[in-house]
């Protein structure tokens, strides 16, 4: 064996390697890498809501989802989802849940998922009185609602012989299910508290200057729920089919954490 060939040998076996493994990796180096600045574009495109603090005074507390009084049993199937009202709510390191949001309109509405369908013999009532409550606070508004042709989201609202809400004062509004007849079990309902504001001029303008798809997303990053919801329900109705606007549902909805209501059926107007 002639001793001189063997690091000719070693030197071919190396470049050979070196040449082996640059091969397999250029699949790698060439594979581009995800542009982390395009994914947060597309999260901050996606609209949250902003809750705003609540106001001094007592705490509103409330009830997102339906159920009785603390301590009793409702007398209405249990269902699930639950009934629902679709509106902002906290919790509080006590376990109290504070149901509490804003409105810019004098007659706002209100949506609500129900799970029961107008085949079952119950009676729905919307009642909206004063808020804080005392015995010269007065009941504003007291309606039959009728429940759906199916269970999903139904849209209440204030009509035009009601006296508007007015700025800067609270109101407390409840929805309730009563399914015994005989009314000896408690009903099941949900109830929480509004607050009408004025909106400032420079918010006016850009709510006015702004194109309906986007103007949604003005009232949520103001923390105004009530019409950020009503102008997204009503481009849905509009647009039944729109993928975009469904994403945005469901989104709007699930950054108040009701994501289990966010794929029920658009709303419907509730005579």
């Amino acid at each position: 064996m002639n001793l001189n060939s063997q690091p000719i040998k070693l030197f071919l076996i190396v470049t050979f390697s070196c040449t082996s493994l640059l091969v397999s990796l250029i699949p790698v180096l060439a594979k581009p890498t995800p542009n982390r600045s395009d994914a947060k574009t597309t999260l901050a495109q996606a609209t949250t809501f902003n809750q705003p603090p609540i106001p001094p005074g007592p705490p509103p507390g409330g009830r997102v989802r339906g159920g009785a009084k603390r301590g009793e049993i409702a007398g209405c199937p249990p269902t699930k989802p639950d009934l629902t009202a679709l509106v902002p709510f906290t919790e509080e390191a006590d376990l109290v849940i504070n149901v509490w949001g804003q409105t810019t309109v004098e007659r706002p509405s209100w949506f609500f998922y129900v799970p029961y369908s107008k085949d079952l013999p119950y009676t729905v009532e919307f009642v909206v009185q004063e808020y804080p409550e005392s015995k010269d606070s007065k009941e504003i508004y007291r309606k039959a609602i009728a429940l759906p042709d199916e269970p999903g989201v139904i849209r209440v609202s204030l009509p035009t012989t009601v006296p508007a809400l007015a700025v800067d004062k609270q109101y407390r509004w409840f929805l309730t299910i009563n399914c015994d007849k005989e009314k000896t079990s408690p009903p099941t309902f949900v109830e929480g508290v509004i607050k009408r504001i004025e909106l400032n001029p420079a918010t006016v303008k850009e709510l006015q200057t702004t194109e309906p798809r986007k103007r949604y997303a003005i009232y949520a990053q103001k923390g105004i729920w009530y019409e950020a919801l009503a102008t997204l329900a009503e481009l849905r109705q509009k647009n039944p089919e729109d993928a975009a606007l469904k994403a945005e549902w469901r989104n709007l909805l699930g950054s108040i954490r009701l994501d289990d209501v966010a794929g029920e059926p658009i709303p419907v107007e509730t005579p």
